[in-house]
């Protein structure tokens, strides 16, 4: 693939058809209430590795605007350290395919220990309690990951979270993928950073994850206090942060360092979308991060589809099971 032919990658194809995917899953939703009367009034652990890892996190803070007590671990963590949830408790899984390791031995772990478990998959995974989207043709896994994400705001919108503007979700993906951009986020000599605040910290470890995978370009995402307590000071001339705005408490904090970093010398680019509300915002500065990790890997030339499998000496990292 090169940066003349952007449409042929199978990253861009399937963002072609996010927002259509989505309006799908908003369609379905007799299979929502069915799996949130078995979180009702449950505390939950939601886990997940790599992209599965943000969704966790952020379907966990979107249980506890429904008032559930919901926390996140990746699956490693959970795993290995726990603790797992037992009787009464729900163990809340993401998993793509359903292929990752740790994912499956919490699974069952907190299975024999009493603990219901709810798993949220792409379509045709064995197990699935709530699936998204058919499965992907590109490693960049992009509407998978969003189809999660509306399948947990769902269920947070079922529980009694206050998210009245949940159906403006496919219009607000397609408006983050197609609109215009004063700032494009041309790909830096050195390091890209990605930054945001509460829920949109995933948001930016999304951003960075995507950004190296699809486009091998070496990136950070950080919460933005976290950005700014030691790792702000090793931004340069050489390096661009983006900033993450969506709304709620953090607006003016991102702004301040996104002044500051300027006055630096660093490149800045900014994305702000608050208008379905913080929890919400997710959706479009997703897609945000999505968009710039795919024009980065069509700037450079890059194939965003093959999780370096064409790079010379990938062989090495194929032979560690996932």
């Amino acid at each position: 693939m090169s940066a003349a032919e952007p449409a042929t990658s199978a990253m861009r194809q399937t963002m072609d058809g996010q927002a259509e995917a989505m309006a799908r899953l908003l369609e379905d939703e007799a299979p929502v209430a069915a799996v949130a009367g078995r979180l009702r009034g449950r505390r939950v652990l939601a886990i997940g590795t790599g992209t599965s890892w943000h969704a966790a996190a952020q379907a966990a803070a979107l249980l506890r605007a429904a008032g559930l007590d919901a926390a996140a671990a990746q699956s490693a963590d959970a795993a290995t350290d726990g603790p797992l949830p037992g009787a009464g408790g729900v163990l809340l899984v993401f998993t793509h395919t359903g292929a990752k390791r740790y994912s499956a031995q919490a699974a069952q772990q907190a299975r024999s220990a009493g603990a219901e478990i709810i798993q949220i998959s792409g379509v045709g995974v064995e197990g699935a309690d709530l699936v998204t989207v058919p499965q992907e043709r590109s490693s960049a896994y992009t509407a998978s990951h969003l189809g999660a994400l509306l399948r947990a705001a769902q269920l947070a919108r079922t529980l009694g979270a206050d998210l009245p503007r949940l159906s403006e979700v496919p219009a607000a993906v397609d408006a983050a993928y197609r609109g215009p951009q004063d700032d494009p986020a041309v790909p830096p000599a050195r390091l890209i950073e990605f930054t945001g605040g509460g829920i949109n910290q995933w948001t930016a470890a999304e951003g960075a994850l995507k950004i190296r995978e699809a486009a091998y370009v070496a990136s950070e995402g950080l919460a933005v206090e976290q950005f700014l307590h030691g790792p702000s000071v090793a931004l340069g001339r050489d390096d661009r942060l983006v900033c993450l705005d969506g709304g709620g408490a953090w607006p003016a904090r991102i702004d301040e360092v996104a002044q500051a970093a300027e006055a630096a010398g660093v490149a800045v680019t900014r994305r702000a979308d608050g208008q379905l509300g913080e929890l919400l915002s997710i959706f479009p500065l997703t897609v945000a991060v999505q968009r710039i990790a795919l024009e980065a890997a069509e700037t450079l030339g890059v194939n965003p589809d093959t999780f370096g499998l064409d790079q010379p000496g990938h062989e090495a990292w194929d032979r560690i099971d996932l």
